[in-house]
């Protein structure tokens, strides 16, 4: 017979939970797969974990959505049992917000056992321990306000200011032509651009459920319309403090891209919080605070007053013209400037790719110079036309100077003559000049993305003599040119900077020019300005360039180029489509008379 001691203890053992006598995963595997899934955003699985899926999916989808992270880490230290045998999970987590933002804290929660097997026990404590019932975790950033942008003196270039987006959202405008038409009627007045068709059009072309965008405004400019547009429905007006230029159109190429630098210092210096808050989006504790850290002015190597003067050389000017200004000595960017119809192309005056013609001589000189094969006084011959394989390259308007020193066929930019050097060069040999003078260098530059130009190696005697010319395949914007004529001042090429007190990164440091070679070719660019095709500029000063004529499309069109330098300013001006190099000139004469 079995004694009632036996049975009790018989009793008591099938009173211990199945899913404790379970095979399958145990406490620590649970919690560990839990809080991997929560880290790395799989919401329905780590929910699926707990003991209320529905509860846990929704809070953690919620906290996840306002965190935000870039990423996520959390860790299992421990999992022990309490004095009533509940096992608890003790783990570590950690949100990463970017930026070396991260925010790490300890935790634990509960395990039951059921009939499946071990369950997280599901309470909003479980993703923070001061998350309370109907509360979320919130990320916010606190961004410090952009200092401003001063320029190689000290004057004010940019400065913050509230802008004011106006937006409109086509679902809750309901009438969108009548909401179109009045946003028209009242913001044309700041930028004529704006117009119902423009404003249906944008928004028509938005994804559903987002605003479009209409126009951001300064200030100034929304006080004069919102009154007009405040109530309009749909049409919200979202405020951000940014960097923007004293003056509207001031250096729109190049201070742009300084003030997206200064976007990513903001960002850099930037504080942070997290908060619980509650059902109605109070905030009810900080659970984590960095504070923002001030920006310092950013100090540019643009000069106020060279830029303005650059500005005005190139604003009357009806074609797209450009002018990127110099310093050799440092290779500090003086001036990088547009008139509205090279702005409508972009940054083109930075890495606008155009044939340089004959201010590409200056490359054609200096490679038959370090080659021997002629000296400034050597007599060339100048025929207003010359036939190679079969491809005739003229002279302007086909000029014949018969047989003339060097010197003056470069002062009078003489095609046939330097198409003729080029050809008795090696392929290679331009490419090469070129490269010593800095174009095909490719520079990583703070502030701003340029490119110099290319200069492929001739591979027959066609294209040997077209850019020998600066035509062919020879392409250069007008800061790769500014970079030669700096480089033929300096005596060998500066690395460029825009913003003091960062680095440049080059991709080569060439060796220069020999200092016989540029001495001769020094004096042949004063010779432009003496007695050739730069007259004009004689009354500047003691300028030595190259004017330029670039055929470009069918060829019956021709860009206008002028490239040079006086003392320490170094400067290449294009004018697009211009037929000829005067307008160049007299835009560098213009720029000049005031620097």
């Amino acid at each position: 017979m079995v004694s009632s001691r036996i049975l009790a203890s018989v009793a008591a053992l099938l009173l211990v939970p199945l899913a404790a006598c379970s095979t399958g995963p145990s406490e620590k595997d649970v919690a560990a797969s839990f809080v991997t899934a929560v880290a790395s955003g799989d919401v329905a699985g780590a929910a699926n974990q707990t003991d209320a899926p529905e509860q846990a999916r929704q809070a953690l989808e919620t906290a996840r959505r306002n965190l935000a992270p870039t990423a996520a880490h959390a860790t299992v230290r421990e999992v022990t049992e309490d004095a009533q045998g509940v096992p608890t999970a003790r783990f570590d987590m950690s949100w990463d917000f970017g930026a070396g933002k991260v925010w790490n804290y300890g935790n634990e929660f509960k395990l039951v056992g059921q009939d499946q097997g071990w369950k997280v026990r599901w309470a909003p404590a479980v993703i923070h321990p001061q998350l309370g019932a109907g509360q979320t975790l919130s990320y916010q950033e606190q961004r410090p306000d952009p200092a401003p942008v001063l320029d190689r003196d000290g004057k004010q270039l940019m400065a913050p200011e509230q802008l004011i987006t106006v937006s409109l959202s086509p679902q809750e405008a309901g009438d969108v032509p009548g909401v179109a038409a009045s946003l028209a009627g009242a913001l044309g007045s700041v930028d004529p651009a704006i117009t119902r068709e423009s404003i249906m059009d944008g928004a028509a072309k938005t994804p559903p459920g987002q605003p479009y965008v209409v126009v951001t405004l300064r200030q100034g400019d929304y006080d004069k319309v919102r009154s007009r547009i405040y109530d309009l429905p749909g049409v919200r007006f979202p405020a951000q403090t940014r960097l923007i230029t004293t003056e509207r159109g001031y250096g729109t190429q190049v201070l742009g891209g300084v003030a997206r630098k200064v976007d990513e210092q903001v960002e850099a210096n930037a504080g942070w919080r997290v908060v619980t808050r509650d059902a109605t989006g109070n905030e009810v504790a900080e659970l984590h605070a960095v504070a923002a850290r001030p920006v310092a002015p950013t100090n540019v190597t643009l000069g106020d007053r060279t830029q303005r003067a650059a500005e005005q050389a190139v604003d009357p000017v009806p074609q797209a013209a450009m002018l990127v200004a110099m310093q050799p000595s440092t290779g500090e960017v003086l001036a990088v400037a547009q008139n509205a119809a090279a702005d409508a192309q972009g940054p083109v005056a930075l890495s606008g790719q155009y044939p340089p013609g004959s201010t590409f001589k200056t490359v054609t000189a200096t490679a038959g110079l370090e080659a021997g094969k002629v000296g400034i006084d050597t007599p060339v011959d100048c025929p207003g036309t010359k036939v190679f394989d079969g491809r005739v390259l003229p002279n302007d308007k086909e000029f014949d100077l018969g047989r003339v020193p060097l010197r003056t066929a470069f002062a009078r930019s003489c095609n046939t003559s330097f198409a003729q050097l080029a050809v008795d060069l090696p392929g290679q040999a331009l490419t090469d000049a070129a490269h010593r003078l800095g174009l095909g260098v490719d520079f990583d530059m703070a502030g701003a993305t340029t490119i110099t130009g290319k200069v492929p190696p001739g591979d027959s005697t066609v294209l040997r003599a077209e850019n020998g010319i600066g035509q062919g395949t020879v392409l250069a914007s007008p800061f790769g040119m500014a970079l030669v004529t700096s480089s033929i001042a300096r005596g060998q090429m500066p690395v460029p900077t825009l913003i003091r007190g960062t680095q440049t990164k080059a991709d080569a440091a060439p060796q220069p020019p020999s200092q016989q070679s540029l001495d001769q070719l020094r004096a042949m660019m004063r010779e432009v300005v003496t007695g050739g095709t730069a007259v004009a500029l004689a009354g500047s000063g003691d300028v030595r360039g190259k004017t330029g004529t670039a055929q470009f499309g069918d060829g019956t069109h021709s860009h206008g180029w002028f490239v040079g330098y006086r003392g320490d300013l170094a400067l290449a001006v294009l004018v697009t489509d211009a037929g000829s190099s005067g307008p160049a000139v007299e835009a560098a004469k213009r720029f000049l008379a005031t620097t």
